[in-house]
């Protein structure tokens, strides 16, 4: 589920799961071999012209993207060794004749099995949700209108807005209601708004996929056609309502506190009453309704538009919803619009590959407890727990000697980075998946009732303290990120191993990589977002005026960097938009580098393969942002992720670090060359 929470993610792959085992069996030589390797280097650019290329330009021509991705690099080769490993766990699950009935094991397998269950779904078709269709049928009044959208939204089918748990803002031991945008089909509400050529045609040919999607069910191609039209008019509308992804990034805009008696005087003309009874909540005494303007038109279009149109609505979302677990023309479909016309790819992944990704979002933990298992060693957590370590020491060091930082905020600064709790591998305390009903029957009943499962397993957070035991992610995931509400970093067993994390490789590697990611997320606490947060996780101002404004430049000169960064000809990375995360990158090489120095001393420095400590370092830190992409896809990253693209992620960090000079030979004629002057310093 999309929601307001900041929770910062190193990558943005959050939409796809991704695995890889650790590969204990390695060796030492065949590890530093994998992790700098210079047949991946094009070592005929010059390292002051374009890092990024001088680091992986050779990996990038052999490494062509497959049809069936729409980037390739580290993240994605990962996934695909990986892929492997998790279809032999759940091909066991799935064969498993003796599995006790209610298992995780039982449930896995049987969510697997119907999910592969290619003749049963085509046998079935349209069916598998006719029971949902039936409710929509029976939708009689405006009054029925508003309880069905609780209904959806409580099946997994976020229709109109998002409703969910999360941690107070301003008191993060209680969790509360919030409300967030949504209603839009499309990635971001740009699409429906500009007047560009290809959000034009992007328009056009949603338009074509939904009118698509309900012939598939049915309706006469003329009937599709109109239908259609009016289901884009009914999301342009809650696009022109909704934030932009600048304004979403502003946590004191977000945070609009009330109870269900204010909720009812800032939302009006909707049965607030009735929608919490439909969800089975009785009890909201706090709500934060994360963007008023939205909720307002979206109540009042529920008394606008008559009834059989929301029920054409509903049927819409329900289609939407349910396309990738129906019969194979409903799949294609929505492959065609939202894969290759929105991202370039041209091949679907196999089913087998798309069913672990399913399995794994609907029973996230209970995956992971085989995964963790069967892949994950103990000793990996103990390194990472002194990696970690090392880099909260360097961070210390750093804040106590900014210039521009007064002694009262550093106080603060240090009590907040003191208090930032570490989760590494998997949670201490699993998922209880024992009221989760997994059957043979239906993969959509399937989807649905895990849908059901986890949005009930959230609602009963409501009014609640706080469990800071949870996790955000499931131990699987290749990624990490910082919670600013739980004031934590946590770094799932997926993420370590190579080429983030080489358990027997030199320093310089490990500094480069994983170092370069926990420093990320370290600094997350104290980037544009993050820094507002206290060390209790509370949304408070504990700046002095004069430090909050002092920061402000140093981070506008990061903003104008990335503003020039030119992608695909006249397109440009947006400073503003991936401010957070172009911080968090330059804060989590620099940390990363002075622990390294740290970690060196009193050790044989000696170079390796050709290439110093310091050289290695920053080979490391250039080699996981290793990758190609369609020009789709970086179109669309470029206006809906808050992450710069990955060539910027290097290019835009590496010339900011004094050490990097130092490290290679970068001359002041270089093309990428930086006066100290025209650097970027932050933490």
């Amino acid at each position: 589920m999309k929601h307001k929470t900041i929770t910062t993610a190193l990558a943005g792959i959050i939409a796809l799961t991704m695995f890889i085992g650790c590969g204990t069996n390695k060796t030492k030589t065949t590890i530093e071999e994998a992790a700098i390797n210079k047949a991946n280097m094009d070592t005929t650019i010059r390292p002051g012209d374009d890092f990024y290329l001088y680091a992986n330009g050779s990996w990038m021509k052999n490494n062509p993207i497959p049809a069936d991705n729409s980037r390739w690099g580290a993240f994605e080769t990962l996934m695909e060794e990986n892929y492997k490993q998790l279809q032999t766990i759940m091909d066991a699950a799935a064969a498993a004749k003796d599995a006790k009935a209610g298992s995780v094991q039982q449930k896995i397998g049987d969510f697997f099995a119907t999910g592969m269950d290619t003749v049963k779904l085509e046998r079935e078709g349209i069916k598998a949700i006719q029971p949902e269709l039936d409710k929509i049928t029976a939708i009689k009044t405006l009054a029925d209108v508003q309880q069905h959208i609780a209904y959806m939204q409580s099946s997994g089918m976020s229709t109109l807005f998002y409703f969910y748990a999360a941690q107070d803002e301003k008191n993060s031991n209680a969790i509360i209601a919030n409300f967030y945008q949504g209603g839009l089909g499309l990635p971001d509400r740009d699409y429906y708004i500009s007047d560009d050529e290809r959000s034009k045609d992007i328009r056009d040919k949603y338009i074509m996929h939904i009118a698509k999607i309900f012939e598939l069910s049915g309706e006469t191609a003329e009937n599709a056609a109109k239908i259609a039209k009016q289901m884009m008019l009914m999301e342009t509308m809650l696009a022109e309502v909704s934030s932009t992804r600048l304004e979403l990034r502003d946590p004191i805009k977000n945070y609009n506190k009330t109870n269900l008696g204010g909720l009812k005087k800032m939302v009006q003309k909707f049965d607030w009453d009735g929608y919490f009874k439909t969800l089975g909540l009785t009890k909201t005494n706090d709500i934060n309704v994360c963007q008023p303007k939205f909720m307002k038109e979206m109540a009042d279009m529920t008394n606008r538009f008559p009834v059989e149109i929301w029920k054409t609505y509903f049927k819409w979302n329900l289609l939407h919803t349910a396309a990738p677990y129906l019969s194979d023309n409903y799949v294609k479909e929505n492959f065609n619009f939202y894969a290759t016309t929105l991202r370039g790819v041209k091949e679907m992944k196999p089913r087998w590959k798309r069913l672990l990704s399913e399995t794994s979002d609907a029973l996230g933990e209970a995956v992971g407890q085989l995964y963790v298992e069967k892949y994950f060693p103990a000793e990996a957590k103990k390194r990472m727990i002194v990696l970690v370590d090392n880099l909260k020491s360097a961070l210390k060091e750093r804040i106590l000697n900014l210039k521009w930082m007064s002694e009262v905020t550093k106080k603060e600064a240090i009590l907040k980075l003191e208090k930032i709790n570490v989760k590494v591998g998997y949670p201490d305390k699993w998922i209880d998946y024992s009221n989760l009903t997994i059957a043979k029957n239906s993969y959509f009943e399937n989807v649905g009732n895990a849908s059901r499962f986890t949005f009930a397993r959230e609602l009963a957070k409501i009014g609640k303290a706080v469990d800071r035991a949870e996790w955000g992610m499931t131990p699987q995931t290749i990624n990490a990120y910082y919670s600013p509400n739980m004031n934590e970093i946590v770094f799932p067993a997926g993420i370590l191993q190579p080429p983030f994390f080489f358990m027997n490789a030199d320093d310089a590697v490990n500094y480069g990589a994983i170092g370069a990611i926990i420093g990320h997320e370290m600094t997350h606490g104290f980037d544009d977002q993050g820094r507002q947060y206290d060390k209790e996780g509370n949304l408070r101002d504990w700046w002095m005026k004069s430090d909050a404004e002092n920061f402000a430049k140093q981070t506008k000169v990061l903003i104008d960097q990335y503003d020039n960064f030119k992608i695909l000809d006249s397109l440009h990375v947006d400073g503003k938009l991936t401010i957070g995360e172009n911080i968090a990158d330059m804060g989590g090489v620099t940390l990363a580098y002075a622990a390294l120095q740290k970690a060196l001393k009193g050790k044989d420095n000696k170079a390796i393969d050709g290439f110093t400590p310091e050289q290695r370092f920053f080979l490391s830190y250039a080699q996981v942002w290793r990758g190609n992409i369609r020009d789709k896809e970086l179109m669309n990253r470029l206006k809906e992720d808050v992450h710069s693209p990955a060539v910027a992620r290097v290019n835009g960090i590496v010339y900011n670090i004094p050490e990097f000079y130092k490290a290679f030979p970068v001359l002041a004629t270089d093309k990428r060359f930086k006066p100290d002057a025209d650097r970027a310093v932050i933490w």
